[in-house]
């Protein structure tokens, strides 16, 4: 079902894009092969490159098997429990309790935690916190918000120059200013790009953010066979991030199993991640497998 939504949810995003292209080029085919053409671009972009930018905002370090041999054992595990390949570890000095995961494949993929969420969980509730973080590996979780991101970026792109398009007074495409009712057709179309469309796409990129994370749930406590173990996990870390917010870049908050910027005041809407109490009641629901 998570996966029916998020498909839904990714063409509703790309339909905003096609029609903000279409309408600031003026109501012709050309604005939208365009934006569509900018999305692309971005999509590659940020596809090979994502790993290396989320690892390096986040201050990640690799550590080797010699550095962290119970991590790299819990991660070898919980990987061939998944039937991936083993992704390679990092930790992020921290004491905030967190933990993400990022690569555009199974094959080039990596684990990030903090040393806080090293600290406060066991070796069965850190295992069920890696199987979520490899989930979202194999269920090419990056992928599909890295298409989403990018998509929403072009629309705040094409947004950004509706609103310079309506600085310098012209909806463009050869329309006559004589005619008052195209005009004020095209004011519309500018104000509703520059306005409504990044706030429509930030909402649907961040409900297929929360899409995933259930999605990143279920697979991680079927492939662990225990969900119990990943529901106290989450109330744990969720406690423990409420205590010791994470001073993150916002762009890379939704990579985090928990919100790791509780501590601000942005609203429930708004949220990368879908409420903890809800994801615990969903585990609590799961048969042990």
């Amino acid at each position: 079902m998570n996966n029916v939504k998020t498909f839904l949810l990714l063409l509703m995003l790309s339909s905003l894009l096609v029609v903000a292209g279409y309408f600031l080029g003026g109501g012709r085919m050309e604005g939208a092969i365009v934006a569509l053409i900018i999305a692309l671009v971005m999509n590659l972009a940020v596809y090979w490159f994502s790993d290396k930018i989320a690892l390096a905002m986040s201050r990640a370090k690799e550590v080797s098997r010699e550095d962290a041999p119970d991590l790299h054992y819990i991660v070898e595990d919980q990987a061939r429990m998944a039937g991936i390949p083993k992704p390679r570890v990092y930790i992020i000095d921290n004491e905030s309790p967190n933990a993400f995961a990022t690569g555009r494949s199974p094959k080039h993929a990596a684990v990030a935690v903090t040393t806080g969420i090293t600290r406060i969980l066991n070796k069965q509730e850190l295992g069920g916190v890696i199987a979520h973080e490899l989930a979202h590996i194999g269920n090419r979780d990056t992928l599909i918000m890295t298409i989403a991101a990018a998509i929403a970026g072009a629309i705040t792109w094409l947004a950004i120059m509706a609103r310079w398009s309506m600085i310098f007074g012209g909806f463009g495409g050869g329309r006559s200013r004589d005619n008052q009712m195209s005009a004020v057709i095209g004011i519309v179309a500018l104000l509703v790009i520059a306005i409504v469309m990044p706030l429509a796409a930030t909402l649907v990129r961040l409900a297929i953010s929360r899409a995933r994370e259930y999605q990143a749930d279920a697979t991680g406590a079927r492939t662990s066979r225990a969900p119990w173990a990943l529901a106290d996990a989450l109330e744990k870390l969720d406690a423990g991030v409420r205590r010791r917010p994470m001073q993150v870049n916002e762009a890379a908050s939704h990579l985090f199993i928990v919100n790791p910027l509780k501590g601000s005041t942005v609203a429930s809407l708004f949220s990368t991640h879908p409420s903890i109490a809800e994801r615990v009641q969903r585990l609590r629901n799961m048969r042990a497998y």
